[in-house]
């Protein structure tokens, strides 16, 4: 049975399925320790929302001071790019991505066995693995785009609005995992204003600052995948 399904002609698609119950696993086991993996990997993307301004005030104290954290606008993009097309397309920014991907590897898995079982069928024999990849390549593809455009209707809104990762600057976050020191990132949360949790990965704005976990901070700039941060302005400030 084993010898099987891992055999030449079904070998990349049994790896595909195995794969997909990895990584469901590993996202079942992130969420019982209040973690988010899919998060982490979202942070990693191009972000899509390509179409808001945006300008930033944080209460510093009690009494409505304003931070202008640098008084962020974003302007306009005309024109997306090619990748963030693909993205959007495959509905990513609306649907977590690992959900995405486990519906990919699920479809191209299954679509594989599919191929070679028909093929054995009809003609007695199976196509090589590499040939019957194409199809099922296709046909996972297009599978994905309509299960996310299914997900993203039926799941709840705070769990498929798309945020901005823009929209972190000027938040207060928290160091979870590890010290935040110049070079050295660490993992931190935060709460958006749908109710949906956040990891990033975010390192001291100043060069001799130091942030152990537990430390609340300030996001004050992004930098690709990662965020620059300060100390806390204010106490009453929390990341939700």
């Amino acid at each position: 049975m084993v010898e099987n399904f891992f055999s030449d002609a079904t070998a990349p698609f049994a790896v595909a399925l195995c794969l997909m119950a990895l990584i469901a696993l590993v996202e079942l086991i992130g969420a019982l320790m209040g973690m988010a993996p899919s998060d982490l990997l979202d942070n990693l993307l191009p972000d899509i929302e390509l179409d808001a301004d945006m300008e930033l005030d944080v209460e510093l104290d009690g009494g409505g001071s304003p931070l202008d954290a640098d008084t962020v606008t974003m302007p306009d993009v005309p024109n997306q790019g090619p990748l963030t097309a693909i993205l959007g397309w495959l509905c990513i920014g609306k649907v977590p991505i690992l959900v995405l991907l486990v519906v990919y590897l699920t479809a191209f898995g299954l679509s594989g066995f599919a191929v070679q079982g028909l093929t054995d069928g009809l003609l007695g024999f199976t196509l090589p693995s590499l040939i019957a990849v194409g199809p099922a390549f296709i046909a996972a593809v297009f599978a994905t785009r309509w299960s996310g455009l299914v997900l993203a209707k039926v799941m709840p809104k705070e769990q498929t609005e798309a945020v901005s990762r823009r929209t972190f600057v000027g938040r207060i976050v928290t160091i979870i995992r590890g010290e935040a020191r110049t070079g050295l990132p660490a993992e931190a949360k935060l709460t958006d204003r749908y109710g949906q949790t956040h990891y990033v990965m975010v390192e001291p704005d100043e060069d001799d600052a130091v942030f152990p976990a537990g430390e609340s901070v300030l996001i004050v700039k992004q930098v690709g995948a990662r965020y620059r941060v300060i100390a806390n302005p204010n106490p009453h400030l929390t990341d939700s």
